[in-house]
């Protein structure tokens, strides 16, 4: 660190620009690189015996194998099936939501409507999982009301199956899509919409080619808000799903909580944490390979114009 003297003042020290940043970085190390680490290294381990939960003497990949048996690959598959169809209606229930909020609603009552999104998001997350498991029980008031109006004539068969997770984690997560969407929304400004009607474009086009493409940057972190936790989901699944609505994250716990497989359970999570990566890998490529059609649309409208 440089010495300093200021005029007619003491020898003042300078610190670095990066001392800022160690806060971040050993909080990220703590409690990101370290859990990961130490779940990767029991994963190469093994079960010793009845009472023990993990042992790595002996080094393999023998976990990773039964990870990916045919019993826990179905698993696997259902749950990508789910956090991938849940995140998209969350994309559709999401994005005209907060396009209203950002752009039709009065602004005297947009804090309102965010505080309606939000409260429901910070009551627990057991609590309001449960709360579905009541709505969508056989014998529960939504069945009755349907029953007594002739929609169905036999108790509602939604609970326990995969469309019962489906509308706990959209309910569960739909504030994370809001929310990032409302504040791209908000920063598109009505100057641009207003710009793009006067040289004849009408709401649609506004809406397609200036709207939307300037608040990429919210879907894409709404998107990812949703699908990264819910892939993780392990209350819901547990709550609503029952066995046919089985998700990984219910495999990572019994293994570390009833089967006491410490490895085995962590190579499970680690499996998760690769198809989450790929998964958010492959949607990225696919949107950067959609884009450029657009930029090179973009890059020759600029040269028409030069």
């Amino acid at each position: 660190m440089p010495d300093r003297r200021t005029p007619g003042g003491p020898r003042r020290l300078r610190a670095p620009g990066f001392a800022l940043a160690i806060p971040a970085w050993v909080w990220l190390i703590a409690f990101f690189v370290v859990p990961i680490g130490t779940i990767a290294w029991f994963s190469f381990g093994y079960k010793p015996g009845l009472f023990g939960t993990h042992a790595n003497d002996v080094l393999s990949l023998d976990r990773y194998r039964e990870a990916f048996s045919p019993t826990f690959f179905t698993t696997f598959t259902n749950t990508l099936r789910i956090g991938i169809t849940g995140t998209l209606i969350c994309l559709l229930i999401g994005l005209p939501a907060a396009y209203w909020m950002a752009v039709k609603a009065p602004p005297q009552r947009r804090g309102l409507l965010l505080a309606l999104v939000m409260v429901p998001y910070w009551t627990n997350f057991l609590v309001r999982t449960i709360g579905w498991q009541v709505i969508l029980a056989p014998h529960g008031w939504v069945s009755g009301l349907l029953q007594r109006l002739q929609f169905i004539d036999e108790p509602l068969a939604v609970l326990n199956t995969r469309t019962a997770v489906l509308i706990g984690v959209v309910y569960n997560y739909l504030p994370l899509m809001i929310l990032p969407l409302f504040v791209a929304f908000d920063r598109v400004g009505e100057p641009l919409r207003e710009a793009s009607k006067d040289l004849g474009a009408n709401r649609w086009r506004t809406f397609v080619q200036v709207t939307l493409p300037l608040a990429r940057p919210g879907i894409i972190a709404g998107t990812a808000l949703v699908f990264i936790p819910l892939m993780g989901d392990y209350v819901t699944a547990t709550v609503l799903g029952g066995a046919k609505g089985n998700m990984v994250g219910q495999l990572v716990a019994s293994q570390f909580q009833t089967a006491q497989n410490w490895a085995l359970g962590s190579a499970m999570a680690m499996v998760l944490i690769l198809v989450i990566a790929t998964t958010v890998a492959v949607i990225a490529l696919l949107l950067w390979l959609v884009s450029l059609p657009l930029r090179s649309r973009q890059r020759l409208v600029l040269e028409d114009v030069a």
